[in-house]
Formats: C-alpha cells, sequence, structure tokens
C-alpha cells in the first residue's frame, strides 16, 4: 500500500513535469519566451525533479523507533535493517534517503565536527568531511554490520565533550554519567545518511531516525531545522511507561499537534498477558490510550497504540493474524493519508501560482502579435480603392509614429537607470555580504561575553538586525515594482499597448522563515535565566545552525530577487522590440503597395493567413496550459484508475 501511495505520487509528480516540459519546449519554439521565462520554468521543474517527502520520528531511546520504521519501511527486506535492541541504538541523528548521484553507502560526519562555527548542513556540499563505508547488497548481514556505526560511541574527557557543547557542568545529572576515570561517553559520529536504494526512498522519500530525546536539545540541526520541517513526525512513546515528564517537553517545545504529527503508543505487547481476557487487555490498552491523549492534548484517536516488534515479525514471517493484533496499519494508513496529500497541496499551490504568472506572460505576447495584424489589415483594407496621394498621407502618419514611439524610448532608458540604481540599493539589506558581516560581528560579541545572557542578547540583536534588512529589501522591491508599473502604463496608454502590469514579488516567504528559525531558538533557550559559562557554549553551537538556516534563507532569496528583477523588464522590452517592428513592417508595407511593387490583395491575405496562424497559436498555448493545471490538479485515485 504504501509503494503504490508514492507510486502514484510519483506518478502525479512525473504528469506534472510531463506538461511543463511540453508547454517550455513549445513557447521557445514559437519564440514566445526569453531566457528568464526559461530560466524560471527550468527552476520549476528542478524543484519537482527534486521533491522531498520527509518523516522524523522522536522519542526516547528505548521507545523503539529503529524497530518501528524497520517494520514500517523495511520488513521485506527480511530482517531489521537498522540496529535495534534493548537501550540506546542510534546515537547520531540519521537520514535515510536515495540519490543516485551516490553508490549505496552510510556517510558519516565525524562528531569533532562539532568544534568548529559550522552546522551539519554546511557540511553536505563537503565530501573531505564525511567517513563513506560502502553497503553491499547482496549481503544482509554484513550490511546490517554496518549499519551499527550509528550505535558507536567512545569516552571522553569532560573538557573535549563541552568543546562539543556535550557536556554541561552546570546540569546536577551530568556527573552521575561519568565512568570511573572521569570519562563522558558521546557518540562517535555527528550525523549520518545512509544511501539505500529502497522502493519508497527512491521515490523520494527521508526518513529521519533521532537519538534520545537529550540529543534534540543538543543537536541545533534537530531542533531547527530537521525536525521543523519534516512533512510528518511520529512522537512515540512506551506503552508500559507512557507520558514521561521529559516526553512532555520535548512534545510542547519542538513538536507539538497539527498536521502530520502523529504520537505512537509503542510495545502494546507488554500488556498481552495470557491471565487476562483480550477484552480486558483492549480496556487496558484503551485507558493508557486516553490518558496519553488527555496529557497531550490530543483526541484518543490521534494516538495510535502499536507494537512494532510483533509488526515486524508478522510481516516476515507472514503472520496476517500478528500483524492485525500489532495495529501497526492503522498507523500507517493514518500517516500516508496526511503525509502525501498535505505535501501535494504544497506543491500544488505553488505550481499554481507559477502556471498562472507564465500563462499571463505568453498570453500577453500572443495577444500583442494578434493585435498588431488585426491593426495591419484594418490600414490595408481602408487602401481599397484609395488614391497615392491617400497612401502617401498614410505613409507620413506612420512615419510620425514610428518617430513618437522612439522619443519615447527615451524614456525608457532614464527608467532604466533608475531601475539599476534602484536594484543596487536592493542588494545593500539584501546581499550575501551582508549576511556574513552579520554573522561574523554576532561571533565576535559571543567570544567577547563569557555569560549567557550576553550571548543571548547578541542573538536578539541579531533576529532584529535580520528583520530589519528584510524590511527594507521589501520596501525596496515594492518601490521598483511601482516605479516599472508606471513605466509600463504610460507605454500602454500613449502606444495603445495591452500589457499586464509586471510580476509582483514579495520577500514574505523569507520573513516567515527567518520568524520560525527564531520561534524555535526563542522555545530553546528564550526563558532561560541561568547566567552559566556552559550555557554559552551550548547557545554558540546553536547559533552555528541558525546561521547556516539564515545563510540558506538569504541566499535563496537573492537568486528569487535576480530572476524578478531579469523577468521585470521583459515583457515590456519585448513589447517594444514587437511594436517597433509592426511599425517598420507597416511602414514597409504600405511603401511597396505605394510603389506598385506588391499587390494589396496578396499582402492582405498574407496578413489573414498570419492572423489565423496567431489565433491557433493562442489556442495550442491555452491547450497546454490547461494540460499543465489538469496535471497539477490531477487525483491520485484516478492514476490508480488509469493504471
Amino acid at each position: 500500500m504504501m509503494v503504490r501511495d508514492f507510486e502514484q505520487y510519483s506518478a502525479w509528480r512525473q504528469g506534472v513535469i510531463a506538461a511543463l516540459s511540453s508547454y517550455r519546449s513549445w513557447v521557445a519554439a514559437a519564440d514566445l519566451t526569453d531566457a528568464a521565462t526559461d530560466q524560471r520554468i527550468g527552476r520549476t521543474l528542478a524543484r519537482m525533479a527534486d521533491d522531498k517527502l520527509s518523516v522524523a520520528f522522536v522519542a526516547e531511546f528505548s521507545r523503539g523507533k529503529s524497530e518501528l520504521i524497520n517494520a514500517i519501511f523495511f520488513a521485506d527486506y527480511g530482517q531489521r535493517i537498522l540496529p535495534s535492541a534493548a537501550g540506546r541504538t542510534t546515537m547520531c541523528p540519521t537520514e535515510l534517503m536515495y540519490d543516485p548521484a551516490w553508490p549505496p553507502s552510510i556517510r558519516l560526519l565525524p562528531i569533532e565536527t562539532r568544534a568548529a562555527n559550522l552546522s551539519t548542513s554546511d557540511y553536505r556540499d563537503d565530501p573531505s568531511a564525511w567517513t563513506v563505508l560502502p553497503l553491499d547488497l547482496e549481503a544482509g548481514d554484513a550490511m546490517h554490520e554496518t549499519f551499527k556505526q550509528v550505535s558507536l560511541t567512545r569516552q571522553v574527557s569532560v573538557e573535549e565533550a563541552q568543546r562539543y557543547g556535550l557536556y554541561d557542568a552546570d546540569d546536577p545529572d551530568m556527573p552521575v554519567t561519568l565512568d570511573e576515570q572521569g570519562r563522558v561517553e558521546i557518540s562517535q559520529w555527528r550525523h549520518a545518511i545512509i544511501n539505500f536504494p529502497h522502493p519508497l526512498l527512491k521515490q523520494g522519500l527521508v526518513i529521519l531516525d533521532t537519538p534520545g530525546l537529550n540529543a534534540i536539545g543538543t543537536e541545533p540541526e534537530l531542533t531547527l531545522n530537521l525536525i521543523p520541517n519534516a512533512h510528518a513526525v511520529l512522537f512515540i512513546l512506551a506503552a508500559d511507561t507512557g507520558v514521561t515528564k521529559s516526553d512532555i517537553e520535548v512534545w510542547r517545545t519542538h513538536i507539538g499537534a497539527g498536521a502530520g504529527r502523529l504520537v505512537v503508543l509503542n510495545k502494546i505487547d507488554s500488556m498481552w498477558d495470557e491471565l487476562r481476557s483480550e477484552a480486558e487487555i483492549e480496556v487496558e490498552i484503551e485507558r493508557q490510550q486516553a490518558s496519553v491523549a488527555h496529557i497531550l492534548a490530543l483526541e484518543p484517536r490521534q494516538v495510535f497504540p502499536v507494537s512494532a516488534q510483533k509488526a515486524l515479525v508478522g510481516k516476515i514471517n507472514n503472520d496476517p493474524a500478528l500483524l492485525a493484533k500489532s495495529r501497526l496499519q492503522a498507523l500507517e494508513s493514518a500517516l500516508f493519508n496526511e503525509l502525501i496529500p498535505a505535501k501535494k497541496d504544497i506543491v500544488r499551490k505553488q505550481l499554481g501560482e507559477e502556471l498562472h504568472a507564465l500563462s499571463a506572460a505568453q498570453q500577453t505576447i500572443v495577444g500583442a502579435r494578434i493585435r498588431g495584424i488585426v491593426e495591419q489589415l484594418h490600414e490595408l483594407k481602408s487602401l481599397r480603392g484609395k488614391n497615392q496621394n491617400v497612401i502617401a498621407h498614410m505613409m507620413r502618419r506612420i512615419d510620425v509614429e514610428k518617430k513618437d514611439f522612439d522619443a519615447s524610448l527615451f524614456k525608457l532608458q532614464a527608467t532604466r537607470s533608475v531601475f539599476t540604481r534602484l536594484s543596487t540599493e536592493l542588494y545593500t539589506s539584501l546581499g550575501m555580504d551582508i549576511v556574513r558581516d552579520d554573522i561574523d560581528t554576532v561571533r565576535g560579541e559571543m567570544e567577547r561575553s563569557r555569560f549567557f545572557i550576553g550571548v543571548r542578547e547578541a542573538v536578539r540583536q541579531y533576529f532584529q538586525r535580520i528583520g530589519d534588512n528584510l524590511e527594507r529589501s521589501e520596501l525596496k522591491a515594492v518601490e521598483i515594482s511601482e516605479m516599472m508599473g508606471v513605466m509600463y502604463r504610460r507605454f500602454s496608454s500613449e502606444h495603445g499597448l495591452t500589457m499586464a502590469l509586471p510580476m509582483p514579488f514579495s520577500l514574505q516567504r523569507y520573513a516567515d522563515e527567518i520568524a520560525t528559525i527564531e520561534a524555535a531558538y526563542h522555545k530553546q533557550f528564550g526563558t532561560a535565566t541561568l547566567i552559566t559559562t556552559s550555557r554559552a557554549v551550548l547557545m554558540e553551537k546553536f547559533f552555528d545552525t541558525i546561521a547556516s538556516r539564515v545563510r540558506a534563507c538569504f541566499k535563496a532569496a537573492n537568486e528569487d530577487a535576480e530572476a524578478w528583477l531579469r523577468v521585470i523588464m521583459a515583457p515590456l522590452e519585448a513589447q517594444i522590440r514587437q511594436h517597433k517592428d509592426q511599425l517598420k513592417h507597416r511602414l514597409a508595407s504600405i511603401q511597396r503597395i505605394h510603389d506598385a511593387s506588391d499587390s494589396l490583395e496578396q499582402k492582405i491575405d498574407a496578413f489573414e493567413l498570419s492572423q489565423r496562424e496567431l489565433e491557433q497559436q493562442k489556442n495550442r498555448l491555452n491547450e497546454l496550459a490547461g494540460n499543465i493545471s489538469i496535471a497539477i490538479h490531477a487525483e491520485l485515485v484516478e492514476l490508480d484508475a488509469a493504471a
């Protein structure tokens, strides 16, 4: 069922890509596009091709996260893929995905990288930072042994653990974690990426297996990036322990109720008791389910009692009765009923906005060409039966019109100068050099401040400056839009051109993303009042990830702004070129008629043929845009029926 659901989603996505690719090829062949528009379509296609759906599994250790992943996704392999045993088996955040550019392997980021001012995301594009171990897909036992890397730990001194932000000397519970030599046990690896050609991973699924809840407080990548951006989060509790204090804190701080957030009550097999009836066991499970729902402020139906271990055994041994008793299928249905439609709605909204802007631009070009042909036909037909003086007068009138149009182009050059100046001003608050310098400033303030409260103030001011920069950039973008809108309307009114107003641009989505990052930071540190060096070190580690997220956010904003600035002038310039060509052709046509070097009726016939061809282009453009819309709004059940 899961593979089918993902295959249907993938087929839907491929249908949209095919329709958009056909549109792109046709408008290019019909000379209805420019480099900026083609780049915009290309970026949309690239986003669709790289589309991912991520599912995060979050829990305290020994709640059965890895076993649940094995049961849901890997039972077909006839054995456990991820290590799963009593105690802690996943010591570092582990992503399971598939990238055909990499061979089957596990990439491991050393824990020592936590000592540098870089987040896990910053290391993703640096192959030299990772230890890569190949996976032998034909040898299940050997592959299973390789996966055990995510369980490896090492003993280090307290000083080294503090340097990595993994030991808080002010935490009264920390000393009891030391061994006889006074050393701290830490994970050998900071992050693991498993590249595995599983059918679901090939379709774009990304699975995130997290360490215990304590890691969520110390690994910023989880708190600020991976968990908030997951399309679905499964929060796993144990039926025999219920909701602990640390469970409640993580649920409220990092997860919370909402779309794609599911609570799993695992290990219900611990309640199976041969001395009690099935009805009594059912009542006990329902009681625990209701208790968990009450504590987490959920409806009981939002809590899914399961036995991951029995489900895995039932699937491997082909035991339908045991699988049904494990109740895993209800969780699987809920997961994919939440995950795929939610992701599809996001993609639909983005594509709908893109399609509207693209279609409007191409329709404007075709409409302008048709209008130009109609005007020339009207002029030519009006010449029927007219003498040479009338034709000469018309030639003079078109020549005057052409000179007026050429004069107005000087105004456009002035506008272009202002446009260039405003574009430069836009980057003074949005440019990547500003972002880099600001990050360096905060790091310097952190180094000078020995206490947590000073570090916290530096980060608060950092977010304030980011917000101010985005606001200034937004105002500058509005100024550019308004100036171009005036120019568009002037050319339309003075020369009878029908042009859609320039495409709007907004940085609001990036402001919202920064606000999300800041909210996650405040949940972690905003109410803290401890003035300790260890807390300051931990916040510095979090700032590495904050800085990485902000850099990525501003980089995307810069790319969008750059693409918009290239596009905003393109429709006007295309219309100007087209109008100039039409004026030139009109003058040449009437000149030939005046010189009796061309037949008037032949010319009328040629223009009527061009008009019919343009009308066909317009219809084909509507048809191709309609095909994209149909593909976007296609339902998975229809794809299933078609198959």
